[in-house]
């Protein structure tokens, strides 16, 4: 992949959506865990933490990125990535997190919690980045903004405008589509174009489509018992 070619920046900006998309819940979980601390320790808490998380999530998205290059494992990438998107659609996230009252209790928690909150942002990031160790990179450089400072930003966002969350699926599903097709043994499957491009829009289609229809009937069935109350 080249850099700066339009291969490399759609793969940056499909990294950069995930990382709102997904990387803002894990921000509130840094909130959280720290806000029982005096306030001279809070941002302490909140940076080592970070530097923590990151580090960790560095490791485990590059041994990912190997790892995808084992064959057929970019298939089951794929369709876990399929299942996230779906999930995000349908799923209302809770942050279960106890706020703790010393700094390392704080930084331990904020750490445990980013890894395994993370795992959904390490897989789509990797599957994403191609085998592109600078796309990590750059997708972790801008994760640790959002990480840290725009958690209340980006949950005023997706209040307002809950179409991000269907957008960040969408690209969740066109990633996980792109890693299915990449997959070298299905290389005779997806030979023609229409039939490769088809594939990828059928799965974007199907991941908004049964998780808008999910989400809908669950509210229904919500209204419908609270009328009944």
């Amino acid at each position: 992949m080249e850099l700066f070619s339009m291969e490399f920046l759609s793969a940056l900006l499909s990294i950069i959506i995930i990382d709102l998309v997904l990387a803002g819940d894990n921000a509130i979980v840094i909130g959280l865990a720290a806000r029982n601390l005096p306030k001279h320790q809070q941002k302490k808490a909140v940076i080592w933490g970070t530097v923590g998380a990151v580090v960790i999530r560095a490791l485990a998205t590059l041994f990912v990125v190997w790892l995808l290059k084992v064959p057929g494992l970019l298939l089951v990438g794929g369709i876990l990535l399929v299942w996230i998107a779906y999930k995000l659609l349908v799923e209302e996230k809770g942050h279960d997190v106890e706020a703790v009252g010393s700094l390392w209790e704080a930084i331990r928690t904020i750490v445990i919690a980013d890894a395994l909150m993370g795992l959904d942002n390490v897989l789509a990031v990797a599957g994403a980045a191609h085998g592109s160790f600078l796309l990590v990179i750059l997708g972790l450089l801008i994760s640790v903004p959002i990480m840290v400072w725009g958690s209340t930003l980006i949950l005023k966002w997706i209040d307002r405008f809950p179409i991000i969350i269907t957008i960040g699926a969408g690209v969740l599903a066109w990633t996980a589509s792109k890693m299915i097709v990449d997959e070298p043994f299905l290389d005779q499957y997806f030979a023609n174009p229409i039939v490769k491009y088809g594939f990828e829009i059928l799965v974007i289609a199907g991941v908004i489509a049964a998780g808008t229809l999910k989400k809908k009937k669950g509210e229904n069935q919500l209204e419908t018992k609270a009328a009944n109350e």
